[in-house]
């Protein structure tokens, strides 16, 4: 157990990023990771400009939704989530997160997405400290923390980032906690001994030889290790 982090109340989640997942065969693949056992679908959106990569809209979130009844958690990597967020949202989000580095006014994306009846996520790039957030924990439902920059896929996992969910729980944050980034066999423990409990895994699952044995995998081994955290 990192050193800092308390008990937690919530279980091992299993979150497959479709970011690498074969678009060609996108409903397979969801089937794949469905028989695995995962626990919901990570959806990654990214516009060109907060971060250098173009990903996903809304028509693709909402091809998504057409087959699968796993909640859908849309990670909006934009600079201007205000704009964008009901589209999001209508398109069959179940959750959205935003960056805080890009919201200058939080509260106002906070009472935007619920007013789009959708959970509300606050995301923190590897630099961003715990403090960033202070002002909003007890008014969002998840806290994702980037273990990798985010923009690209397959990235090596930054472990300087996990005592950032101590920091969390001790301003007073009892929500989900979230990492994504480099979230593998070899990684997945040390992110459930810190404190994250709800695992984003890109490559590690889609590219895998079974995507639904790689989803098995990995929440054994961060069960193993998160309880005792």
């Amino acid at each position: 157990m990192t050193p800092g982090a308390a008990p937690s109340r919530h279980r091992i989640e299993i979150s497959p990023s479709i970011l690498a997942a074969d678009f060609t065969r996108i409903g397979e693949q969801i089937r794949e990771v469905e028989a695995g056992g995962c626990d919901r679908l990570h959806l990654d959106v990214m516009d060109g400009h907060f971060v250098p990569n173009l990903s996903m809209g809304p028509a693709l979130i909402e091809s998504v939704r057409k087959v699968t009844k796993l909640p859908l958690d849309t990670h909006l990597m934009i600079t201007d989530p205000m704009r964008y967020a009901a589209a999001f949202a209508k398109a069959g989000s179940d959750s959205i997160r935003f960056h805080i580095e890009v919201a200058a006014e939080p509260f106002r994306v906070i009472d935007l997405l619920r007013g789009l009846d959708v959970k509300v996520g606050v995301v923190l790039n590897p630099a961003t400290p715990a403090s960033a957030v202070a002002s909003i924990v007890k008014h969002v439902d998840l806290v994702l923390v980037m273990s990798v920059w985010p923009g690209f896929g397959g990235q090596k996992f930054m472990p300087e980032v996990l005592p950032r969910f101590g920091e969390l729980r001790r301003l007073g944050f009892d929500g989900e906690l979230e990492i994504d980034g480099g979230i593998d066999k070899e990684t997945i423990g040390a992110a459930a001994a810190a404190g994250a409990h709800v695992m984003v895994a890109g490559t590690s699952v889609f590219r895998a030889k079974d995507p639904g044995a790689a989803v098995r995998d990995l929440r054994r081994i961060g069960e193993e290790h998160h309880a005792h955290a």
